[in-house]
């Protein structure tokens, strides 16, 4: 009987990513991850995704602070951290984020979140 309910503990978990990006991320990287002209760096299509992959998950967490270049366009403004969100949820957004407007990443699990969090450089 366990095996029949099981899949119902995940529903919750169906389309999170969207609906945290959404919540989180739309008002400055627009709802189709195109940025905002040279102010907010795009997510479509970015190439600072593939290159800096390790650091997604922290710059997630705490923010991003420094200059950086998206695309060949350079972009500084602050963005602020995430730091209440769990290593599922932010999962679950880096999946949506790298699987959507062209971006064609390995997905993310839990553990490698996990992994590259207990690494980050706290600001």
């Amino acid at each position: 009987m366990l095996l029949l309910t099981l899949p119902g503990c995940f529903s919750n978990n169906r389309n999170q990513g969207e609906r945290l990006y959404v919540q989180h991320c739309a008002s400055c990287h627009g709802e189709q991850g195109q940025g905002l002209a040279k102010l907010i760096p795009p997510l479509a299509g970015a190439d600072y995704l593939a290159t800096h992959r390790a650091e997604l998950p922290c710059i997630l967490r705490n923010g991003q602070h420094e200059p950086i270049v998206v695309n060949g366009v350079k972009y500084h403004n602050v963005m602020p951290g995430h730091k209440y969100l769990s290593p599922s949820q932010l999962t679950n957004l880096l999946n949506y984020i790298e699987s959507h407007w062209g971006n064609k990443a390995t997905p993310w699990t839990i553990r490698e979140v996990q992994q590259q969090l207990d690494a980050c450089r706290v600001p």
